[in-house]
């Protein structure tokens, strides 16, 4: 933190905003599309298998990864939005 006040609560608020929504996400692709929707998506082919099989294995993997980047880049933005971003 830089020293300057900055407002806790709203900087909280916004924090779990973001995580709450990034578990949401989490969840839809790695439960939803990987099992519960696995037999609507079972049709559709993706690398030589189907689309419900690819979430359950490639995509969720990579979609963890995009939200970790996301997750940095916009906790990064609130930081700076609330002022207690690291000085460089």
């Amino acid at each position: 933190m830089s020293g300057h006040s900055y407002d806790a609560e709203n900087y909280w608020k916004s924090n779990l905003r973001l995580i709450f929504g990034s578990l949401i996400v989490w969840a839809l692709v790695s439960y939803g599309a990987a099992i519960l929707l696995r037999p609507m998506l079972a049709g559709i082919e993706v690398g030589g298998t189907d689309l419900g099989f690819w979430f359950a294995q490639q995509g969720s993997i990579i979609t963890f990864i995009i939200l970790i980047f996301f997750y940095a880049w916009r906790m990064n933005k609130i930081d700076e939005k609330f002022g207690v971003h690291e000085e460089k």
